[in-house]
């Protein structure tokens, strides 16, 4: 497995991936946009040149959003998101980052256990945040 920084190239497999794992995925359009902001970290993990992962990291001033980490169905539990979240989180240590926050879904426990071991804490519920079906957001926070 490589990590990689994502390009345009490596956008119809994220997207794939994408519209296998959340009920509002994001669009080619959306991370076309977001690979080119001067203020976003987009990272792919890729086995024999297939995306098999991806993570999109946003920041302004020292604050960060982790606003997008999914795994190919068939490569989940296999460190794929740990990898990719570990290089997020060294970049965040180089851009001098205070803290990230996510947003997650109250039924998504796997996800809020991952978080929770990468010493993230929850702060918040945003009710009804979701929809499709209608469910409460978790917020979390890392600090740094």
């Amino acid at each position: 497995m490589i990590i990689s920084k994502m390009t345009k190239e490596h956008l119809s497999g994220v997207v794939e991936i994408e519209n296998s794992s959340f009920t509002h995925p994001w669009s080619f359009d959306s991370f076309a946009s977001e690979v080119d902001k001067d203020s976003s970290c987009c990272y792919v993990a890729l086995s024999d040149d297939r995306v098999i992962g991806y993570a999109v990291l946003n920041f302004v001033l020292d604050e960060g959003s982790l606003l997008l980490i999914a795994v190919d169905k068939s490569y989940r539990r296999q460190g794929v998101a740990k990898a990719l979240f570990t290089k997020l989180m060294d970049i965040a240590k180089e851009k001098s980052l205070s803290f990230i926050t996510l947003e997650v879904r109250a039924s998504n426990e796997s996800a809020q256990a991952f978080y929770l071991s990468e010493n993230f804490e929850v702060v918040a519920v945003r009710k009804n945040y979701y929809s499709k079906p209608t469910e409460d957001a978790v917020l979390m926070t890392k600090y740094l």
